[in-house]
């Protein structure tokens, strides 16, 4: 199978995370994505990342729904920190019959270039782009005639998760933004108030 990996934080998970996963397996030749779940670097203090398994949790309850995305806890596991290119060699090897391809926003392929090891990366896997709001349309990047970048004209969204976690710290109402069960498990484990 050809999967698509989709990395983040997903603190949280929301909407404009599943059109954007969804645009992809539905409108190109993915069979599945795979939402990659970061890990918090030990080393970097951030208050308002939730922990780890609540983060992987809440992308389960997202995608729960949708039979072609999937909750991936795959970094959990590596040295920190974690880089594209190890974490790509790890699940290659731990999936020999699947074939993973990257999804980024086209802010990422502008400086992938600076990314570690970008060549083997590119040698080895495609990469399947969606425009990003500050731009509108796609940029021109030293990569836009390479093979392996694929273009997709998906949605462009406009929803943060600071959004989010500063609407529901300020006591908002922001349910439409988040999937239904997603918003009631925030709800019910108190996340992201002050």
């Amino acid at each position: 199978m050809k999967i698509g990996l989709y990395f983040g934080t997903f603190n949280p998970i929301h909407i404009g995370h599943l059109i954007i996963a969804n645009h992809m397996v539905e409108f190109s030749d993915l069979d599945e994505v795979w939402f990659v779940v970061t890990p918090h670097n030990p080393f970097k203090k951030k208050v308002s990342l939730l922990a780890d398994n609540h983060r992987y949790q809440l992308v389960q309850i997202a995608t729960d729904d949708y039979p072609k995305l999937k909750a991936s806890n795959i970094e959990f596991k590596l040295p920190q920190p974690n880089f594209t290119v190890v974490t790509l060699a790890h699940i290659s090897e731990k999936y020999p019959e699947h074939h993973f391809n990257l999804i980024m926003g086209q802010d990422n392929l502008k400086s992938f270039h600076k990314w570690k090891n970008y060549e083997v990366i590119l040698d080895n896997h495609d990469i399947f782009v969606y425009p990003r709001i500050f731009e509108g349309k796609f940029i021109k990047t030293q990569f836009d005639s390479h093979p392996k970048i694929h273009k997709i004209e998906a949605p462009i969204m406009e929803i943060s998760a600071t959004f989010i976690r500063k609407g529901i710290a300020d006591n908002k109402n922001i349910s439409t933004l988040l999937p239904c069960k997603v918003w009631q498990y925030i709800e019910e484990m108190n996340f992201y108030k002050n």
